[in-house]
């Protein structure tokens, strides 16, 4: 990944630095490898992810290991082997990194893609939920990224989630044969939910008129989710009865933001509730909320950030005067400007040609003259202009020029 594709990324994460910490979250740094049990158990074995995306081989102990598909889990390991989860009420952390999931490559979407991810840990309120996803969009916004879509739903708890699956088999059972694509036919018998998130046009005329979540709800969901719409006041979203994400360990608020700019992979960013995860992976019952977001996909969104131009492009006339020049760059670095020192001893025609590639706002020049009086000679490269000045003053000049 190379400029200006690297910068953006930069860009992407030093935002994210910035806003995620006004929400009180601390960054946080997890393996790209963990054992493969831990996504079969978080995830889900009838997810696509852990049943045909996953890259997984033996070590040397033939030790099963995973290179990490998301970032949740992960993260959710970390903090039960740290003792944080026990230790404090709440915790929130961001994460930054590649993703490794085998799947057909296409705009926004590699085999290794990057995330950033958000997890808090701790409170169940639905005013966290509210104010994750708040934070979420004032990120997108910061950045510039403009005419998102964020959509809603809830999937419920332990104490709903049953009545809607014998809801849903019901409607499934009750589609003719041959409609449903192979996998749906699996997955409507052990976990009718991921039919709801197939992508194939048939599966999808098939279950337009399939029960919605929101009418099975209990009262206790019914009020979390109402409480997470009326938080959000001000905020545009949609309801999507559809989404259900890809991941098994969501319940309750699911969300996901889509742009139509970035093509068939419109969702951007997405995420959820994850009650009673922790407890599955062997740490205390502890609810959680979280979201990722795809960098390549915000890549192609991002406004064109405005060019960072070198301050110089410094040329030492001969190789006597290279220890001066060294010491002179020294200094103008010191005092805040940016620039090349060039030590090649090819053609002045040659390197003032590259001088103009760096695309500096001041070319240097110190030939045996300006070294005799402690002298530079500064040329304007965008207008031809030039002046000799004290090296002394040089970075007061170009930055009063600037």
């Amino acid at each position: 990944m190379f400029p200006p594709a690297s910068e953006a990324f930069t860009r992407m994460e030093s935002c994210a630095r910035s806003v995620f910490a006004g929400y009180g979250f601390a960054e946080l740094r997890t393996p790209l490898l963990e054992h493969t049990e831990l996504f079969c158990r978080s995830i889900g074995e009838e997810t696509d992810v852990v049943a045909k995306e996953m890259f997984t081989f033996a070590d040397r102990k033939d030790r099963s290991l995973t290179l990490r598909p998301e970032a949740t889990a992960g993260v959710m390991r970390a903090l039960i082997d740290d003792g944080c989860l026990a230790r404090e009420a709440m915790s929130r952390f961001f994460t930054f990194g590649p993703m490794f999931r085998y799947e057909r490559p296409q705009k926004g979407r590699m085999r290794q893609f990057h995330q950033i991810n958000a997890e808090c840990l701790g409170s169940d309120s639905p005013f966290v939920d509210a104010e994750l996803i708040d934070m979420l969009l004032r990120y997108l916004g910061v950045l510039g990224i403009v005419d998102v879509i964020l959509k809603l739903n809830s999937l419920g708890c332990a104490m709903c989630r049953p009545n809607y699956r014998t809801a849903l088999s019901a409607y499934f059972g009750r589609i003719e044969q041959g409609v449903l694509c192979p996998d749906c036919l699996r997955r409507a018998a052990v976990n009718p939910l991921r039919v709801l998130d197939c992508k194939q046009s048939c599966c999808r005329a098939a279950t337009q008129n399939a029960p919605k979540f929101i009418e099975y709800h209990c009262d206790s969901c019914a009020r979390h989710f109402a409480t997470v719409r009326d938080a959000l006041r001000g905020r545009s979203f949609e309801i999507d009865h559809r989404l259900v994400r890809g991941l098994d360990y969501y319940c309750r608020t699911t969300f996901e933001v889509t742009s139509a700019a970035v093509g068939a992979q419109s969702a951007i960013a997405g995420g959820g509730r994850y009650d009673g995860l922790a407890r599955s992976l062997g740490g205390p019952d502890v609810p959680g909320v979280g979201f990722a977001c795809g960098m390549e996909r915000m890549a192609l969104l991002l406004p064109k950030a405005p060019v960072s131009r070198p301050d110089f492009y410094l040329l030492a006339m001969d190789a006597e005067l290279l220890m001066q020049s060294f010491v002179f760059v020294r200094h103008l670095r010191e005092n805040g400007l940016r620039g090349i020192c060039d030590v090649s001893q090819g053609s002045f025609k040659n390197r003032m040609r590259q001088a103009g590639k760096s695309e500096a706002r001041f070319c240097l020049i110190i030939g045996s003259d300006e070294a005799a009086d402690a002298t530079v000679t500064v040329k304007t490269l965008d207008s031809g202009e030039q002046a000799r000045i004290s090296q002394a003053c040089a970075a007061q000049y170009m930055g009063a020029a600037s």
